[in-house]
């Protein structure tokens, strides 16, 4: 079974640059001895608050794929979906991230909107 620790992601503050890297699992490298299967990390989103600060609605997108990239038919979680002004909204679900996967997005103004989020890492 795996053993994976739980884990913390932000707060971020999102930009108007919707192709922003947000999340991305690493790679375990060095190390002694390390076995070949264990190479890589992957994270287990369960949780994503989204929490405007500003007194104006704005919204908020996200797609997984390549780095630096939002390509149509990657989109996740939220697309344009708004926040009103000093306000949040959650997401509860399972979003698995392989080191290949990068968690990229932005809002629709600069710094109106943070990200966070929560759920596990682990060894792949």
């Amino acid at each position: 079974m795996a053993q994976n620790k739980t884990c913390r992601w932000g707060p971020i503050a999102l930009t108007t640059t919707l192709t922003t890297n947000l999340l991305n699992p690493g790679t375990t490298t060095g190390g002694v001895n390390m076995p070949a299967s264990s190479t890589n990390l992957y994270f287990i989103i369960r949780h994503i608050r989204l929490v405007n600060k500003t007194a104006s609605s704005a919204t908020a997108s996200f797609w997984v794929g390549a780095t630096g990239a939002n390509a149509a038919g990657t989109e996740v979680i939220a697309q344009g979906m708004p926040v009103a002004a000093n306000s949040v909204v959650d997401w509860y679900g399972l979003l698995r991230l392989d080191v290949g996967d990068y968690l990229v997005g932005g809002a629709s103004a600069g710094t109106s909107i943070s990200f966070q989020a929560e759920g596990e890492i682990g060894v792949a």
